[in-house]
């Protein structure tokens, strides 16, 4: 049982030695741990730091490609070195290296495929109250939709297994931690959260520098990924609501009427007839959106049949540990991130 604790880190040169150092080495269970770097184009010392400091394997983004893209590369990656457990964690030294244990024990009892660290962030100190009501709110939103428990929706600090880090194809460009959970949550991959710990502070963070920006971003994820797997759960509704404001001045216009008053209400007619044909129009694109929603579960069911094939049967040389670096700037799903 291999597992590969993964790291995408952009400019982490001073935090970086403080991860890697906390990440135990023996772990019940598991027979061997390895330690991947992905350097998202840091502009410092983040790889001499990686190489100092002993972990296993370096892949390089030769641009900076954001957070997703490294988590996708890194998760690549760590397929191809032939990871049975895939662990993500950040550079910033956030998470306590010492809860691994915990968070990959549900994988391994055969509980869950899929481990999300708790931070209980309502006892953080340096989290903004703001902060704290939306994280809460955001996980409550995120619980609903993909129909889990999860208590730590954005937290990084997860465990993968083999199964369920195969069947993941992440799309955002921005964050991999809310379209995971609202993935495993439609595809029926078993979730379970651990509470963690959390290191003191070290830095800002980069993710969230407005918090505007990051909320509008995280909610885009939600409502893309969720109408991605329930089109017509959301084009009904969408339709259902125009549907029944359309009443409103038809009822307007149908009162007026019996009461003599038919000159001057014709715009109730007009606006009704607009709103009924927007409403019955989203109904049809959910239905035409359910049925492109099946082709693409089809899609990626073949996906994952020709991952677990060309992860079977790929180059002997990609499945030995990796000495020295590798690079990636291809688009995920090209390549895997090896070169």
């Amino acid at each position: 049982m291999k597992l590969i604790v993964q790291i995408p880190c952009f400019n982490e040169e001073a935090t970086l030695p403080l991860t890697v150092r906390d990440i135990p080495r023996e772990i019940d269970g598991i027979e061997s741990v390895e330690i991947l770097v992905v350097d998202d184009g840091s502009t410092d010392g983040t790889v001499e730091a990686a190489r100092k400091a002993g972990v296993h394997h370096v892949v390089r983004n030769i641009r900076n490609r954001g957070l997703a893209k490294s988590f996708l590369v890194g998760l690549d990656a760590s397929l191809r070195l032939g990871a049975d457990i895939i662990v993500n964690t950040d550079g910033d030294n956030q998470y306590r290296g010492g809860d691994i244990p915990r968070l990959v024990e549900p994988i391994l009892s055969g509980r869950a495929e899929m481990v999300v660290g708790d931070r209980r962030t309502g006892g953080i100190p340096h989290f903004s109250l703001k902060k704290k009501m939306l994280q809460k709110l955001g996980s409550f939103i995120v619980r609903r939709l993909s129909g889990t428990d999860v208590t730590d929706a954005v937290s990084g600090f997860r465990a993968f297994s083999r199964e369920a880090a195969l069947q993941l194809n992440i799309l955002s460009d921005y964050s991999y931690t809310v379209e995971t959970i609202l993935q495993a949550g439609n595809k029926g991959i078993p979730i379970a959260t651990i509470t963690i710990g959390t290191n003191p502070k070290t830095r800002e963070s980069r993710l969230m520098k407005h918090l505007f920006g990051f909320v509008t971003s995280q909610m885009a994820t939600m409502v893309r990924t969720y109408t991605m797997y329930r089109p017509l759960k959301v084009f009904t509704l969408m339709g259902g609501l125009f549907i029944f404001l359309g009443f409103i001045p038809s009822i307007r216009f149908l009162v007026n009427f019996l009461a003599g008053q038919q000159a001057g209400h014709i715009q109730s007619l007009i606006l009704a007839s607009i709103l009924f044909i927007t409403g019955f129009q989203l109904i049809v694109v959910g239905i035409v959106g359910d049925v492109i929603s099946f082709n693409r579960k089809l899609v990626e069911e073949i996906l994952y049949r020709v991952r677990k094939i060309e992860l079977r049967s790929g180059p002997e040389e990609e499945r030995k540990p990796a000495d020295k670096d590798r690079s990636a700037d291809r688009p995920s799903g090209e390549g895997g991130g090896f070169r």
